[in-house]
């Protein structure tokens, strides 16, 4: 096990589509997080900064970005990109370099303002690239893929396009208590059955949109927190950001193909699998010991594929344990108690982030409406393309 920091602070600017620049938003979420600390931007030893989806250049650089927007005042700087894990990965370089002893606190920042639609590859001819290639060769948009993966789990499992629906009706219902949410009403499956189909069997409202926001997170040593007289912080005791175990045999985004397994026995569990299983080791506890879970709900179907990957449930048991309610409010495992991208939508250096400030929340008993009773133990599940992992673990 590594050692434990302490998160001091949870910020965020609300989702939606404002139509300014994603500094604005990412300060925004930086100052709400030191006001929620205790302390002034000048505290700060180093800032970590979760790069946005940019063709231009200040999108990736977001760490200096942030810390110019915010006053020049010499701290250390890093950013981090790594796709929709980019917010998990930020919170990762920010703890090492607390544990090294590089500095004593650490402020995290990410922010988007999307595009309108769904995302797509920058310009220009790449075709080493497979995000690039699925585009051009097949045709095949994020939601393409959101697709395929409830068709798997259609036919391999049995769900059913009534359990992807209650899916979004349960997510739904906790975004509408949240304030950060861009989505705050209640839908019913009547509703979700009768939007739009995008990607067949999954309609409009069983995928997230994309969305402007910000989150941001201080983080700090525990001997600092504990000479802030913070004596009991919610702490990061695990992250995990492992890649996958050749060979796939899986399709995943943004590959057009799996790995052959005739030379190699493919690996005990999948990719996402193993994202927290990673996290599980580091921190020592188990999905049993777990009070509420934060997952990547990019389409309703995928969320019932986390709830295996996590191992809320074995394989094939997704829907079931949704049926059982274990998975809403006052269940045995809540799970996207925020809302979720359901009611969020993706701006995509904040997300996993903003799934620590809700974990954050939760854990203090600061979540109101929302709160989880006796919440202790906490998971996020992200991951991003390109065979990025991601899953942190908090304590309280």
């Amino acid at each position: 096990m590594t050692g434990e920091v302490a998160v001091l602070g949870a910020g965020m600017h609300p989702w939606g589509k404002w139509g300014r620049g994603f500094v604005e938003y990412g300060v925004a979420a930086a100052r709400a997080a030191l006001a929620d600390a205790g302390l002034e931007w000048r505290d700060v030893g180093s800032i970590v900064g979760a790069d946005t989806v940019r063709g231009g250049y200040p999108g990736y650089v977001a760490g200096a970005t942030f810390a110019r927007a915010l006053g020049w005042q010499g701290a250390r700087v890093a950013s981090v990109y790594a796709a929709c894990a980019s917010g998990a990965q930020a919170v990762a370089a920010a703890r090492a370099q607390i544990l090294a002893g590089l500095a004593d606190v650490v402020l995290v920042v990410g922010a988007d303002a999307a595009p309108k639609g769904f995302f797509r590859p920058a310009g220009g001819d790449r075709p080493d690239d497979p995000d690039w290639l699925r585009f051009r060769v097949l045709g095949a948009t994020n939601p393409t893929y959101f697709g395929l993966y409830a068709r798997r789990r259609m036919a391999v499992h049995g769900d059913t396009v009534e359990d992807f629906a209650q899916v979004k009706v349960k997510n739904a219902a906790l975004g509408a208590l949240n304030p950060y949410a861009r989505y705050r009403k209640r839908v019913s499956a009547e509703e979700v059955a009768a939007s739009a189909v995008v990607a067949d069997p999954l309609r409009l409202l069983d995928i997230c949109a994309t969305s402007d926001g910000g989150a941001a997170l201080v983080l700090s040593s525990m001997e600092f927190a504990r000479r802030r007289g913070v004596a009991e912080p919610v702490r990061i005791r695990a992250v995990s950001t492992v890649t996958p175990t050749y060979p796939n045999t899986v399709l995943d985004l943004p590959d057009i193909a799996t790995d052959s397994a005739a030379a190699v026995e493919p690996a005990a569990g999948t990719f996402r699998a193993s994202i927290a299983r990673a996290a599980y080791e580091e921190a020592g506890v188990g999905p049993e010991d777990l009070s509420l879970a934060e997952v990547y709900d990019l389409s309703t179907a995928l969320e019932l594929q986390w709830y295996e990957d996590l191992g809320l449930c074995g394989e094939g048991e997704g829907a079931k344990l949704l049926r059982e309610g274990a998975t809403a409010p006052g269940g045995r495992i809540p799970v996207n108690t925020s809302g979720g991208l359901a009611s969020f939508g993706e701006a995509v250096p904040a997300q996993a982030i903003a799934q620590v400030c809700e974990l954050t929340w939760q854990l203090r008993g600061d979540a109101g409406a929302r709160q989880v009773q006796h919440a202790r133990v906490g998971i996020t599940a992200n991951q991003g393309l390109f065979g990025h992992g991601s899953a942190v673990i908090t304590v309280r």
